[in-house]
């Protein structure tokens, strides 16, 4: 190739001949070589660490890509250095019977294949970076731990975080990662809230992530569901709980409209109005009779407003609303230790342990540091049992309660069960209640339906030792800690410690 111009300096334009050109070999240079290494690396032998991935995939080809325009800038800056009064730079010709012209052209060409070859293969890499797991859940360790370690525990561990929050397609890909850009600044500066505000704002609508798997036009039927609890007494009474949930159809072929899923059901639609960020109040729903075109609008007397609100503000109700933790789910006290003492973690003989092991986590849940928290379970269950014969049941018991504390309190982000609503049942937080509570009226006075046997049907239950009382046909609920009276919520008395 030649001269730039025949008014040029003898040889070629030397861009290394100033600090920005020398800077920009030097940099692009040494990136480069580190990145091919460590490429090399990820092709024969792999890694899953996520620093290491954003290193090699996002940090050196950026470098990289700054030495270039460095080396560019370098060109320009010598370009100008060397010119002279009537200097007329032109663009360099390409000579193929000089056979130094060739042979460059070849080497550039070559050069610049296998540039791009590792420039495509980086990028799909990164691309795998960024959708991987490990860089959503452990990158910002602290940001993301409650939210990780309750992924690792949920019925979704093999599914990737992406694929509910960002799903199939470019677009939404383009907007995560743009928003992405501002989490990170959070990061840095450390700015982000504690706790995490939820719900997420602005998420993708479920019947574009979900029901890619989970299909309601195929829901039919019921379902058997199994609960045992443990009653906060000397003896540690269980008490079980078998029912049906009326799962329901959406779809008429597959048989007929009911249950739960009927929210969800193909011929109709249903928006409501929520009174707060959380969606815990709902004073306002409308349902549309896709078919006929019928709407139907229930109201709470107190809050609910007269007319339709603005748009903006009406939420079109899918799967999340109900499976609003299908993933990260954050076990109350209660919860946590029913299952243990099910599975025999905690050993059930001990007096009085369901009792004083969800008191130690209440407790618990206002320490400032994890390390704080698990001291605080050992010394409360050890004091409780300080001249107990075998000890060595109450170590396990402790071991225990503390991994509960581990998997589902978070201190330093300010993270449990008391700030994460699970809208499943209506045990801890309000769920079906938020509407389902007989306040809701339309314009007839006709409320929405109160039923319990509408979404499910006890169809056995047992306290202690007593024999169980079953029928097919559905059983009324009865309450282990004696009789309710009529219209007092679960949540009145069950906080995470019942």
């Amino acid at each position: 190739m030649s001269d730039f111009s025949p008014q040029s300096p003898k040889g070629p334009l030397s861009y290394a001949g100033n600090w920005l050109g020398l800077a920009g070999i030097i940099l692009a240079s040494c990136s480069l070589l580190t990145l091919l290494i460590l490429i090399g690396f990820d092709i024969f032998l792999g890694f899953n660490r996520p620093y290491l991935g954003v290193l090699v995939y996002i940090i050196l080809p950026g470098a990289v890509f700054v030495g270039l325009i460095l080396i560019f800038a370098g060109i320009l800056y010598q370009r100008r250095l060397q010119r002279k009064p009537g200097f007329k730079p032109r663009l360099p010709h390409i000579d193929l019977n000089n056979p130094r012209h060739r042979r460059n052209l070849i080497l550039t060409a070559c050069i610049g294949f296998v540039f791009l070859l590792f420039s495509a293969f980086g990028s799909y890499r990164a691309y795998q970076v960024t959708e991987s797991v490990a860089f959503c859940g452990l990158l910002c360790h602290q940001v993301m731990e409650p939210v990780h370690t309750t992924y690792l525990n949920s019925p979704h561990a093999r599914v990737a975080c992406t694929k509910c929050h960002i799903g199939p397609g470019a677009s939404w890909y383009v907007r995560a990662k743009i928003s992405g850009l501002r989490q990170v600044y959070a990061v840095l500066t450390d700015s982000y809230p504690r706790p995490i505000p939820v719900p997420v704002e602005n998420l993708r609508p479920a019947r574009e992530t979900c029901e890619q798997c989970h299909w309601p036009e195929k829901f039919y039927g019921s379902t058997e569901l199994l609960h045992r609890h443990y009653l906060s007494d000397t003896d540690n009474t269980p008490f079980e709980i078998r029912m049906m949930i009326k799962v329901g159809g959406a779809n008429p072929l597959h048989g007929p409209i009911g249950g739960i899923h009927w929210h969800m059901a193909v011929s109709n639609d249903i928006e409501y109005l929520p009174a707060d960020k959380s969606r815990q109040t709902i004073p306002w729903v409308k349902v549309t009779n896709r078919s006929t075109g019928k709407v139907t609008i229930y109201r709470t007397t107190d809050k609910g407003p007269l007319s339709a609100p603005e748009q903006k503000d009406v939420r079109l109700m899918d799967c999340i609303d109900c499976h609003n933790r299908p993933t990260h789910i954050f076990q109350s006290p209660s919860k946590a230790l029913n299952v243990a003492l099910w599975l025999n973690r905690v050993d059930a003989s001990i007096p009085s342990i369901k009792h004083h092991a969800t008191e130690a986590l209440m407790q618990s849940a206002g320490a400032e540091s994890r390390a704080e928290g698990l001291q605080q379970i050992a010394a409360h269950i050890a004091g409780r049992y300080p001249e107990y014969k075998e000890q060595t049941k109450i170590e396990q018991a402790i071991a225990e309660t503390q991994n509960i504390y581990r998997n589902n309190f978070f201190p330093e982000m300010k993270t449990n069960w008391q700030v994460r609503p699970d809208n499943i049942g209506h045990l801890n937080w309000p769920g079906c209640f938020r509407c389902h509570d007989g306040e809701h009226v339309n314009s007839t006075g006709q409320a929405i339906a109160t039923d319990c046997n509408a979404c499910h049907i006890i169809i056995s239950q047992a306290r202690g030792k007593e024999p169980a009382s079953s029928s097919l046909d559905g059983l009324p609920f009865a309450h282990p800690g004696g009789e309710i009276p009529p219209g007092i919520a679960c949540t009145f008395c069950h906080n995470g410690a019942l």
